[in-house]
Parts: structure tokens; C-alpha cells; sequence
């Protein structure tokens, strides 16, 4: 007589990652400029601009990198984790009081600290037209049997895509709060890779300039 097969492992959901793609194009074209500028100082400079411009590019380009390419908020069923600019913050779910979407997008911990999170950027325009579209749903039908997304000249989403995404991990804390692998405190790990070559072009730039 075989025993029966065992019950296989659950497998962990893969991380559902929320990043700005306007953020991403701008630091795209940032960094193209300046490796054009950069670059054309470098190999066509005279005297001490090719040093100034490597500075420069030192300083710049990772800051830019911060806070256009690498921003982003990544959730699963266990945790939050957010990629800012100088920092990344881990928070299980257990650790989350709530989350808020005013002016700028924030999350609360059950220990008084709050984060911002860079990755999802509030549009107050967005936030407007969003809102003229719902005036419309509601308007065109009072009885609310018609979906969230309309079609036709008024089509598009009547919440703003932060609010949306605010609204989406307050749903995923609530339900994994209790879970055993959602518990534990935040961790806060900051950005060296980052802020090392920052450092390390001001200095430079500062040296150039005291030598004049």
C-alpha cells in the first residue's frame, strides 16, 4: 500500500512592484544628457574642465539615479519594502498602522514612524480627473449598477492611480496583518551605494574649486 504524495509546500507570491514610469522617462533623459555633456567635456575639455566634469558626473548622476530610476515600493504577502531615494525600509505587514495618500503618499507604523513612498507620486490633476469622472458615472447612472470603468468619451478610472495603489496595499496589510510570517519590526537599511559616490564627487568638486 503507497502512502499518499505530500501536501506541496505553498509557494510565496512573487512581489508586485509599484514604480513611477514618468519618474523612470525623466531619469532616462537625465542621464542621457549628461552622459552627452559629460562626455563631450571629458574628451574635448581643456585643461582642468575634463576634472570638473567628471565631478560633475560623480555628483549628478547617481542623485538623479535616486530619485527618477530607483524608487520603488515592492509588497508580497508578508512584507512591505520601499526603495527610496537614501534608503530602503522593510516593514512586515504586522508593522504597518496605515497608509495615506494627501499631498504625498505615507505609510504610518505601529510605532509612530512614518515613510514616504517615492514610488507612487500623488497627481493632484489626476486626483482631479478622477473625479470628474466618477461626477459623471454617478450622474449618468444613479442607481450605480454601471462597473468603476466606463467606456466612452468619459472612460478612464475614477480613482487616481495613487489612490488606487494606496487603496491596494491597505487591502493586502489588512488581510496579512495576522499572518505568522507578516510579524516582526521594521528594518532600515540606507543607501551607501548611493550616497558614497555623492560624497565622493562633492569632495572633488570642492578640491577643484578651492585649488582655482
Amino acid at each position: 500500500m503507497t502512502s499518499p504524495d505530500p501536501a506541496p509546500a505553498e509557494t510565496p507570491y512573487a512581489d508586485r512592484v509599484f514604480r513611477s514610469g514618468a519618474g523612470i522617462a525623466g531619469g532616462v533623459l537625465l542621464l542621457a544628457l549628461a552622459a552627452w555633456l559629460g562626455g563631450d567635456a571629458l574628451i574635448r575639455g581643456e585643461g582642468r574642465t575634463p576634472w570638473f566634469a567628471l565631478a560633475g558626473l560623480v555628483l549628478a548622476v547617481p542623485l538623479v539615479v535616486a530619485y527618477t530610476v530607483r524608487p520603488a515600493v515592492y509588497v508580497n504577502t508578508e512584507r512591505l519594502k520601499i526603495r527610496n531615494p537614501f534608503r530602503t525600509i522593510t516593514l512586515p505587514w504586522a508593522s504597518v498602522e496605515t497608509l495615506r495618500s494627501g499631498y504625498s503618499s505615507e505609510v504610518f507604523t505601529t510605532g509612530g514612524d512614518k515613510y514616504q513612498l517615492w514610488a507612487i507620486p500623488v497627481s493632484l490633476r489626476a486626483r482631479k480627473r478622477a473625479a470628474r469622472r466618477q461626477m459623471q458615472a454617478s450622474l449618468d447612472d444613479p442607481n450605480a449598477r454601471t462597473p468603476l470603468l466606463q467606456t466612452g468619451r468619459n472612460s478612464g478610472p475614477t480613482r487616481a492611480p495613487s489612490d488606487q495603489a494606496l487603496d491596494d496595499l491597505r487591502e493586502l496589510a489588512e488581510l496579512h496583518a495576522e499572518d505568522s510570517a507578516a510579524q516582526g519590526e521594521p528594518v532600515v537599511r540606507w543607501a551607501y551605494e548611493i550616497m558614497a559616490p555623492v560624497v565622493a564627487g562633492a569632495i572633488l568638486l570642492a578640491v577643484l574649486f578651492a585649488v582655482g
